[in-house]
């Protein structure tokens, strides 16, 4: 992989790589973008096959940070932090502890906060050494449900542009990740008469999300296959690729994980094989949203206000896609690519 190279292609301002000895951490932070503002994106805590692979997730995390801000409309930038989970008697205090101290050092080019593998806790942890953290405890606190109720009004956004109408009652929704997100999407899709799918490889995430809310529930290699209206991916990202696409029974794909599209020509592929694709940086804008209750001071009223604009959001990406002739993602980028150059 030449780094500077794909740093370029992608649009990368600086990538760290951060290592501390005495705790064994080992990180990587990648600065997209700070031309709106500080660069804002989740802390990372896992195991990658190789350090190659968490490079590329970190850099293509970051770069949808921005693309996410972007088309939000808050004056930010996008960024992400991995730290590589490389055994499980790993001492969480000292690794984030550690974590926090190399944030500090950016001197607020860079915000972290809750992300994949990590823990309102672990945020908690990291302010002991930076104030460059968000979601913290009585401030912002777990962006899960507000991703999750942007990821709803989303659904419901794409059901519009499907079917001409926005109710979601009745339809068949297939979750894959019973997480944070899964479960709080779950919750409101129940709520409004859904029928849910669901699978995860923690059984015991799945068995919750069956006894509260009636889900149905299937084996992970059978999420993509199973006769649904939409296919709500809330795990990790990849999962639209040559093998799933041709499983994909829904009409819609909804959801909250990010970088869903492991290609830019799934995008293509979805589009021509006309299922509505959500952008996944516009369905989960949610998350970054309820960061504005740590930066900007917004009441809870405010931010739920914010995150509901999703709905009109995404229809206006899927206006411009039907106006040019485009693919939606393409139509996402357009947007968020123009926002960037305007600054």
């Amino acid at each position: 992989m030449n780094l500077f190279q794909s740093m370029s292609e992608m649009g990368h301002e600086q990538v760290l790589f951060c290592r501390d000895a005495a705790s064994g951490y080992c990180g990587i932070i990648a600065l997209h973008s700070t031309r709106l503002g500080p660069a804002v994106g989740g802390t990372r805590f896992w195991n990658y096959t190789t350090e190659e692979d968490a490079l590329i997730d970190a850099l293509r995390l970051s770069r949808g940070m921005s693309y996410k801000c972007a088309i939000a409309g808050v004056p930010l930038g996008g960024g992400k932090s991995i730290i590589l989970r490389d055994r499980n008697d790993m001492d969480r205090e000292k690794l984030f502890r550690a974590h926090g101290r190399f944030v500090e050092r950016l001197g607020g080019r860079y915000i972290t906060a809750e992300d994949v593998g990590t823990t309102p806790e672990d945020m908690a942890t990291i302010a002991l050494e930076t104030s460059y953290v968000g979601g913290l405890e009585g401030k912002g606190g777990d962006p899960s449900p507000w991703t999750a109720l942007g990821v709803y009004r989303a659904m419901q956004a794409s059901a519009m542009h499907k079917w001409g109408d926005d109710d979601l009652r009745g339809k068949r929704v297939a979750i894959q990740g019973c997480g944070n997100v899964g479960y709080n999407l779950a919750k409101e899709l129940h709520s409004a008469g859904a029928k849910l799918i669901v699978s995860d490889v923690d059984q015991a995430k799945v068995k919750r999300l069956v006894n509260e809310f009636g889900a149905m529930e299937v084996r992970p290699d059978e999420i993509y296959s199973a006769e649904a209206d939409v296919f709500a991916p809330c795990a990790l990202g990849g999962v639209i690729n040559d093998v799933t696409l041709t499983q994909l029974n829904a009409g819609i794909v909804c959801g909250g994980a990010n970088n869903q599209l492991l290609e830019t020509r799934h995008g293509d592929e979805l589009e021509e094989r006309g299922i509505v694709y959500a952008p996944d940086y516009v369905a989960n804008g949610g998350g970054v949203l309820s960061g504005g209750a740590d930066l900007f001071g917004w009441s809870t009223e405010k931010v739920r206000n914010e995150v509901l604009d999703i709905y009109n959001t995404l229809s206006s990406v899927f206006a411009l896609a039907k106006a040019e002739l485009i693919p939606s993602y393409r139509a996402a980028d357009k947007l968020a690519e123009l926002r960037l150059l305007e600054g």
